[in-house]
């Protein structure tokens, strides 16, 4: 795999450890980009295993879902079993939406909207065939984030699951960039409306031009810095 714009090198032992580093981060953002609002200091106490006040048990809940699943992940890149199956990302799934989604860990049986869009997802019976070309499709993609995004994009707007997507997306991109040595792609909540009204002109067309430019855009300098040493 090719990375064409910032000429970073892979390494991976280097892209673990910047998301290790990130895990908190990873995981504080994506909670609040689902409306639940913590901090990251408390996203930080609650990873240590203490409970934080003032927060409903089903958002600490789904707090620790996204870090489980991250811990997961980590856990198949570095024994080199990370790979995108149906049977790989279901088993992830199985732990993100726990308690969250109407079925967690299985395709969905049945029909979902996607609030403030017309867009209708596939049905259910053919998902199946479209991870198949999903998968497929990938191969033709040269350049790793454009590969990695091309899955975030594409399973936020097939829909697989009756919840928890967008996350599960998020986990796919990032998990084929790290497996390949590259650093993971961080969504900042402060980023949210932005973020929102893309997606939203991106589900009708499945356009990922002005997306892709986006995630790209949320990738740290700092990092990309960091990989280039």
């Amino acid at each position: 795999m090719i990375e064409s714009r910032w000429n970073m090198k892979p390494d991976r032992a280097k892209a673990m450890m910047l998301a290790r580093r990130q895990l908190a981060e990873f995981v504080c953002d994506a909670v609040n980009l689902e409306g639940i609002n913590f901090t990251l200091p408390e996203i930080q106490t609650l990873l240590d295993g203490i409970t934080v006040g003032g927060h409903r048990l089903s958002d600490q809940q789904t707090a620790l879902n996204q870090a489980e699943t991250w811990r997961a992940l980590f856990g198949l890149i570095e024994t080199n079993q990370f790979e995108i199956t149906r049977e790989k990302v279901c088993a992830l799934h199985l732990i993100a939406g726990r308690d969250e989604a109407l079925d967690w860990g299985k395709f969905r049986s049945g029909g979902v909207t996607i609030a403030g869009t017309d867009y209708m997802p596939p049905e259910a019976d053919s998902l199946p065939e479209l991870f198949e070309q999903m998968v497929n499709d990938s191969y033709a993609i040269p350049d790793i984030y454009d590969r990695a995004i091309h899955f975030f994009l594409t399973m936020a707007r097939w829909q697989f699951f009756y919840d928890v997507n967008k996350r599960m997306g998020r986990f796919i991109m990032n998990g084929l960039l790290l497996s390949r040595g590259f650093p993971g792609i961080n969504l900042p909540a402060r980023r949210q409306l932005e973020f929102n009204q893309l997606m939203l002109d991106f589900y009708p067309t499945g356009d990922q031009k002005s997306m892709n430019a986006f995630l790209r855009s949320c990738l740290n300098e700092k990092i990309i810095k960091i990989m280039k040493e």
